[in-house]
């Protein structure tokens, strides 16, 4: 602009200078050319302007679409974190829960197995205190007492065994040991084919009267002992019999 302005001022200028004006305004013919230079001055910064604002405008979309995804991008981070966080409560809680029921069941299963075998113990319980009568009864029989003896002889295979009963069966056994002497011998002799005797004494010491009768035989002072009575008999038949029984009382 300057190049042109003063291209356009030396060539309208005279040949010889005109002695200078003492005016402070400009010359009239720079007026014009002023004006331009404003105008087009105004017209480029305008579009400077512009061309600013559109680069801001640019910017400040780019800004915010950035901030746009970096806000959707937290959101997903959060939603995703908070969500795995509720899934793992939620697993904690199941899993507390099914542990607690499982706890209940196993409580509940045994308390039910208790009481089945509480009921169960109850009922043999019962059925060894009803048999109990017809037992001591039957151990006031000759006979019966007189196999007593004769099992307990074939076990111990002695010449010479004590025989221990309550105070008030001496009586009863005494009547016994010639008959169980005779058996023993016929029993070795049947089934060893050998000779053989056994020399029976009563004891002075008695069996508790809470017993149900019955003898407990021994040897060599009381070194070796079969315990013959009732309440033995009664005791092992009932462990033995116990599946047999319990199959009949409580079938699955």
């Amino acid at each position: 602009i300057l190049a042109q302005a003063t291209r356009t001022t030396h060539s309208s200028w005279p040949a010889h200078p005109a002695p200078p004006r003492r005016s402070s305004e400009p010359p009239p013919s720079l007026l014009p050319l002023a004006t331009m230079d404003a105008k087009e001055a105004q017209k480029q910064i305008g579009q400077m302007r512009s061309f600013i604002e559109s680069e801001a405008r640019d910017k400040a979309r780019e800004i915010e679409k950035k901030g746009e995804e970096e806000f959707s991008i937290e959101v997903h981070r959060l939603i995703t974190e908070q969500k795995d966080k509720i899934i793992s409560t939620y697993e904690k809680k199941v899993k507390q829960i099914d542990t607690q029921y499982a706890i209940a069941k196993s409580l509940a299963i045994n308390k039910q197995r208790l009481e089945k075998i509480k009921a169960r113990q109850e009922v043999m319980h019962k059925i060894e205190t009803d048999v109990k009568p017809s037992l001591e009864k039957q151990s006031q029989d000759q006979t019966f007492v007189t196999k007593l003896i004769v099992q307990g002889l074939l076990m111990l295979l002695e010449d010479k065994v004590t025989v221990t009963c309550r105070q008030k069966d001496v009586e009863l056994v005494k009547k016994c040991l010639a008959s169980a002497e005779k058996e023993y011998a016929k029993q070795i002799k049947e089934q060893a084919g050998a000779t053989k005797s056994v020399s029976l004494t009563i004891d002075t010491s008695y069996l508790p009267a809470t017993c149900m009768g019955g003898v407990v035989l021994s040897c060599f002072n009381d070194k070796i002992k079969i315990d013959n009575t009732v309440d033995a008999r009664l005791g092992l038949v009932m462990e033995q019999a116990k599946p047999a029984i319990r199959g009949l009382l409580f079938p699955q």
